[in-house]
């Protein structure tokens, strides 16, 4: 149990890069094919390290028994194969597709999805402070409440200038001008109608 203050933080265990695993998987891979199956071994004692789990120090131990009776079949047949019965070659060939495609197929499966999972779990999320409760409401009396509402209204600015609102303007005095036009305009033609008419 710990007091205040951050917690301590747990070491978490490095990961190799893809590229890494890439290259360690396909360096085991090639090795147990070219030795067709005898060091398959080595990639199962590789799974058996990174898992750390029984069931596959249990099969690295079966596949570690598996090549040493491989290889004591080999060493027992003839040096010639003519020598060999087909029941024997048969046998050998068998023994290594099995040993061969067991060990890879597992070593494989396994590995690719035991980073995987490690790669979903995530690193561990960095400490953050404990957060204290939000205080629980209270009921405010109605003069603080109106009080409280007057102070979130926007208050006026002190320093802007305020224009004052126009003042209707008068009648320009185009438009009388106008006007005046017009009236002499109709006396003139009046005039003109009634000398027509007493001609």
């Amino acid at each position: 149990m710990h007091g205040y203050g951050p917690t301590p933080q747990q070491q978490t265990t490095s990961r190799p890069s893809p590229a890494t695993l890439t290259t360690v998987r396909v360096i085991l891979v090639t090795v147990t094919v070219l030795s067709c199956g005898l060091l398959g071994w080595v990639a199962m004692l590789r799974l058996a390290i990174v898992t750390r789990r029984p069931r596959d120090w249990v099969l690295l131990v079966v596949v570690m028994v598996l090549n040493a009776a491989l290889f004591a079949f080999i060493v027992g047949t003839p040096d010639d194969p003519d020598d060999m019965s087909d029941a024997s070659v048969l046998l050998m060939l068998l023994w290594i597709v099995a040993l061969l495609a067991g060990v890879i197929t597992y070593y494989l499966y396994v590995e690719i999805r035991h980073y995987s999972s490690l790669r979903s779990l995530g690193s561990p999320a960095p400490y953050t402070a404990p957060a204290h409760p939000a205080p629980l409401p209270y009921q405010q009396h109605p003069a603080q409440q109106q009080q409280q509402q007057q102070h979130q209204q926007p208050q006026p600015n002190p320093y802007t200038v305020q224009t004052p609102p126009p003042t209707p303007t008068p009648a320009p005095q185009r438009l009388d001008q106008v006007r005046a036009e017009l009236d002499e305009l109709s006396d003139y033609l009046r005039k003109e109608n009634r000398e027509g008419e007493g001609r």
